[in-house]
């Protein structure tokens, strides 16, 4: 049963570039993981960040659903077939606005083969909700960028720490997941 965000696209994304990321979960070891992905320094936007698979809309996606899906193929090799879309989480934007973003939470099964495409990945793996949910795994600070004030989120894993978007995606996701 795929549950639809009721919010829609925000009013001021609407000319921010459709994109759509797929928050795939799967079971391990008794545990949920989610997977993620190092976006190469020679990407041509959001250098070396970490991030979830998925990117622009193609003119061949029927709609945002299909982007996510087509993306985590493309990037790091998950079968659309094997993901199970349980929900829309609301679309929000990049701080310089330039996109929107759509996630979708995907269920799979069991853990996917995962194989990072060098082109648009540098590094594919995997981490635990519970990892996230730790108190000393997440922060915010409060940033001011072209003279308005943002707060931000960061989640400090073993090697990499994730911000951006993504944090805001995971802390919303979180946050569902945890009021559910």
């Amino acid at each position: 049963m795929l549950l639809e965000s009721p919010l829609g696209v925000p009013s001021a994304l609407v000319d921010a570039r459709p994109a759509a990321v797929l928050v795939a979960l799967f079971p391990e070891e008794g545990e949920t993981h989610l997977v993620l992905m190092k976006r190469p320094d020679s990407a041509p936007s959001h250098k070396g960040e970490i991030s979830f698979p998925g990117g622009n809309r193609s003119s061949n996606d029927s709609n945002l659903r299909e982007t996510a899906l087509r993306e985590a193929h493309e990037e790091v090799g998950i079968s659309p077939e094997a993901v199970e879309v349980l929900a829309e989480l609301p679309t929000i934007g990049t701080v310089k606005g330039a996109f929107a973003i759509t996630p979708f939470v995907g269920f799979i099964s069991e853990r996917p083969a995962l194989v990072a495409d060098p082109r648009e990945v540098d590094e594919v793996f995997t981490v635990a909700l519970s990892e996230l949910l730790h108190p000393e795994t997440w922060h915010s600070e409060r940033w001011d960028l072209w003279g308005e004030e943002f707060d931000m989120s960061f989640y400090l894993l073993e090697n990499e720490t994730v911000w951006g978007a993504t944090a805001r995606i995971l802390t919303g996701l979180l946050v569902a997941l945890t009021e559910f």
